[in-house]
C-alpha cells in the first residue's frame, strides 16, 4: 500500500476517535476571564477573577479583543495599549513595552511584558519631548548602535504617543 494512503487512513482514524469541538462566533461567553498581567518587577494581577467583559491586547498579528472561551492561542505583543474593560463601565488602561500573551482553556489569559506602566502614569508633553530626542539621534551622526536604540525608542513612544490621544 502507498505510503501516502496508509498516512490518509491512520489521520482518518485519529480524527473519528478523536472529534474536534468547534466554537462558534456568537457563542455566549458567560465566565469570567482569569488574567494573569505580570512584570519583571511586579505582578498588576494574579491569576484572578476580573469583573470584565474584555481584555484588548496590542498584538503583532492586530488588535484583539479577548472575551472569557477565547479560543486558545499565543500572541506576540507589539508596544501598546492593554485595556481592561470592567462589567461596570470602567477601564483599566497599560501601557506595555511589548510581550507575549497566551490564551488558555477555561478563560485563562496570561500577559508577561518587559515593562508596563499604568496609562495615566504618562505625561503627553514629556513623550514628544522624548521623542525629538530620539529623533536627534536616530538622524545623527553617531554609532550605528546609538541609531539603532533611538529608532527602537522611537517605536515605543510613537505607540505610546497614539495610546495618550
Amino acid at each position: 500500500m502507498n505510503s501516502l494512503k496508509v498516512a490518509r487512513m491512520a489521520l482518518r482514524a485519529a480524527a473519528r476517535s478523536h472529534p474536534v469541538q468547534r466554537r462558534g462566533y456568537a457563542d455566549v461567553a458567560p465566565d469570567k476571564l482569569r488574567l494573569s498581567l505580570a512584570l519583571p518587577h511586579q505582578t498588576i494581577y494574579k491569576s484572578q477573577d476580573v469583573d470584565s467583559v474584555q481584555v484588548n491586547i496590542a498584538a503583532e498579528s492586530g488588535e484583539m479583543g479577548i472575551l472569557a472561551q477565547h479560543v486558545p492561542s499565543i500572541e506576540q505583543l507589539k508596544p501598546g495599549l492593554v485595556e481592561v474593560i470592567e462589567e461596570t463601565g470602567g477601564n483599566k488602561q497599560f501601557f506595555l513595552s511589548g510581550g507575549f500573551a497566551t490564551v488558555q482553556p477555561g478563560s485563562v489569559l496570561s500577559i508577561n511584558a518587559v515593562e508596563g506602566y499604568p496609562l495615566e502614569d504618562f505625561s503627553a508633553e514629556n513623550v514628544r519631548n522624548q521623542i525629538t530626542e530620539a529623533q536627534k539621534i536616530a538622524a545623527g551622526s553617531g554609532s550605528e548602535q546609538d541609531k539603532a536604540e533611538a529608532n527602537i525608542e522611537l517605536e515605543v513612544l510613537e505607540s505610546l504617543q497614539a495610546a495618550l490621544k
